[in-house]
């Protein structure tokens, strides 16, 4: 069954820990992100893992290889689960990437934002897009021949990438939200239930849970929307 991952996105360590311990044992996987680990480094990171939770860094690598690589190696030594890059840095520098990284660190290749539509890749590429999901599969397959583990893409696109590239490739869905919960800054979203159906192997849930009155009951719908689904079967 896909695992969901609770997306830490609060400015402060006190605040991130408050949230972990308020959750308790109802999950042991989070996601920091760059607001957080600017502000506190990799004291966050050793302050998960002294609460014996699993730690998804998200910091959307995305330089020259060889800058992106040392920056791998370091997150490799802090005993991080799961490290984003991004896939549009391109071959040589996901093939760095992944060759430090070994087999004990997981990379994730950001593909397409779940905050851009279509016409926002327009404007950045400069070409006309025809569709997303298209792009998507492109940027996960070419992740997987540079040896990257998995891929970070919204649910649209999830059922698609492990048609194409098959079930090794890690997918790991954002923009998940409770049927009714606002969209807020996020073009592509869906429920639970709805990312589990796409094959998504894990799901990263944030204000849903985090900006809920009551947190825990909150990640309890989301894992019993989750555990409702029939994930497709992948190649």
């Amino acid at each position: 069954m896909a695992q969901v991952i609770i997306a830490l996105d609060v400015p402060t360590l006190d605040e991130a820990l408050a949230l972990v311990d308020s959750l308790g044992d109802e999950t042991d996987f989070y996601k920091v992100g760059l607001e957080l680990f600017t502000r506190e480094g990799p004291s966050v990171v050793q302050a998960l893992a002294t609460r014996d939770k699993r730690i998804f860094l998200d910091l959307k690598l995305h330089d020259i290889p060889n800058t992106v690589a040392r920056a791998v190696a370091r997150a490799r030594d802090l005993d991080v689960d799961f490290l984003t890059i991004h896939t549009m840095g391109g071959r040589p520098m996901m093939g760095a990437a992944a060759e430090v990284a070994g087999t004990d660190l997981t990379l994730l290749g950001i593909t397409v934002l779940t905050s851009l539509t279509a016409s926002d890749l327009e404007d950045s590429w400069g070409r006309e897009v025809d569709s997303i999901e298209d792009e998507v599969v492109r940027l996960a397959r070419l992740a997987q021949e540079s040896g990257v583990g998995g891929v970070v893409a919204s649910v649209r696109e999830a059922a698609s990438i492990k048609e194409a590239v098959g079930s090794a490739l890690v997918v790991v869905t954002p923009g998940i939200r409770l049927a009714g919960d606002d969209a807020h800054d996020q073009a592509r979203v869906s429920t639970p239930a709805e990312a589990v159906a796409s094959g998504a192997d894990y799901l990263v849930v944030g204000r849903s849970v985090t900006q809920a009155l009551d947190p825990v009951e909150a990640l309890r719908r989301v894992c019993a929307q989750a555990a409702g689904a029939s994930a497709v079967p992948s190649a």
